[in-house]
């Protein structure tokens, strides 16, 4: 496969434009739409700005030259790792009503071996930058979407040709049928009831129990489940912010993790009131550590299932976008070390103090990582009225 048509991007583009942003209605006449993506996408970034302009929207480009990462991290002093552009990022929030982030990489292993120190402060630099998006997204004035575009790189790396590399992202963002938005809203209808269901049960807690996982997470108080927002394509999984002091066990992850240029594999993790005790990895196990050492970045911030009946994806892709929302036999459960998701909150975010998160539970981090395990699991949930049921179960929510 050469290049991908021009009718399956445009499909790709019009479902990410007119469907996933502002909560699956789609943007608005006049409304500027950020689209940040790499050189090696740029058929997509033509498809992109087709669809904002089409729309009556008015696109902003940040089109990221290939293969610059790693020489920055090899030759930034201290200083220049640490460097904030706070008014001109202040000045890209103000205007911007919602952005797209094309995923897509030349080399998936770019900073591999790279410092991993380097990495982590030079994301640390930026956390103020990811607030003031967060407190626009509470106010409910600014969307997000995150989409994937094959390379033969990232192909090869999930040992697939690009062909077969595309053929898995057509087939999980519906890009076959005649009309994928139409589709997409099927899959919401389902996602929202699943979630409705859970919001109405008052869980305490969840025991996730399988062959390599045996682990209770603390549910807490104002919280509901989230899902169905448009905030991924594709995304078929249903999560929340628990409260993060309560966590208790242990899991091993059969999926590979994707971070910062580096490949994680065979992660362990266990964990003591709300705190991972233990970290290893099979490989990667250094960048594993460091980046749990990043503050909030050793607490869970999402918890999430996804029913293998929506997912059409069975193949790895190499790239949570994609393994974080596989279905196949079992479905996935991933966690995500760092940042809760504040719109798990069940009142208004946007009043919401700092110290008011913290005191909820809701964890705060520079750091948002997902781990995904692919194998059987049953998920018991401890209702507020003392009674308990099996919520999900070989791969499917049962409720």
């Amino acid at each position: 496969m050469s290049e991908i048509s021009e009718d399956i991007l445009d499909k790709y583009a019009d479902v990410l434009i007119n469907f996933a942003l502002n909560d699956c209605q789609g943007i608005r006449r006049g409304d500027v739409v950020f689209l940040q993506v790499p050189e090696c996408a740029k058929p997509m970034l033509l498809a992109l700005r087709r669809a904002v302009l089409k729309s009556g929207g008015h696109p902003i480009v940040q089109f990221v030259p290939d293969d610059m990462r790693r020489e920055f991290f090899e030759l930034a002093n201290e200083e220049q790792l640490k460097f904030f552009p706070e008014k001109y990022l202040k000045g890209r929030v103000d205007v911007i009503d919602h952005s797209v982030n094309i995923i897509a990489s030349s080399n998936p292993r770019e900073l591999e071996g790279v410092d991993a120190k380097k990495i982590m402060m030079n994301g640390e630099a930026f956390k103020k930058y990811f607030d003031w998006k967060n407190e626009k997204e509470n106010a409910g004035k600014f969307s997000w979407t995150l989409a994937l575009y094959g390379t033969e790189a990232m192909a090869k790396e999930a040992g697939l040709s690009l062909e077969e590399y595309w053929q898995e992202i057509i087939k999980a963002c519906y890009l076959d049928f005649d009309n994928p938005k139409e589709k997409w809203k099927e899959i919401i209808s389902e996602v929202e009831r699943v979630k409705e269901k859970l919001n109405s049960l008052e869980i305490e807690k969840l025991h996730v129990k399988g062959e390599n996982v045996d682990l209770i997470v603390g549910i807490g108080k104002n919280r509901k489940w989230l899902g169905g927002s448009g905030r991924n394509i594709p995304s078929f999984e249903v999560f929340i912010s628990p409260d993060c002091r309560i966590a208790e066990g242990s899991v091993r992850f059969d999926k590979p993790l994707y971070v910062y240029g580096n490949l994680i594999e065979g992660v362990f993790l266990r964990f003591e009131k709300g705190k991972v005790v233990e970290a290893s990895a099979e490989k990667g196990q250094e960048v594993l550590r460091e980046m749990i050492a990043v503050e909030g970045a050793d607490k869970i911030g999402e918890f999430s299932l996804t029913d293998s009946r929506l997912s059409r994806i069975t193949k790895f892709m190499a790239e949570t976008l994609f393994d974080e929302n596989a279905g196949g036999k079992y479905g996935n459960m991933h966690i995500a070390l760092g940042k809760a998701y504040q719109d798990s909150y069940t009142g208004n975010p946007a009043g919401v103090s700092k110290e008011d998160w913290k005191e909820m539970g809701y964890n705060d981090s520079v750091v948002h990582t997902d781990i995904v395990s692919t194998e059987n699991r049953k998920v018991e949930a401890f209702l507020a009225n003392e009674e308990s049921l099996v919520i999900y179960k070989d791969g499917k929510f049962c409720i």
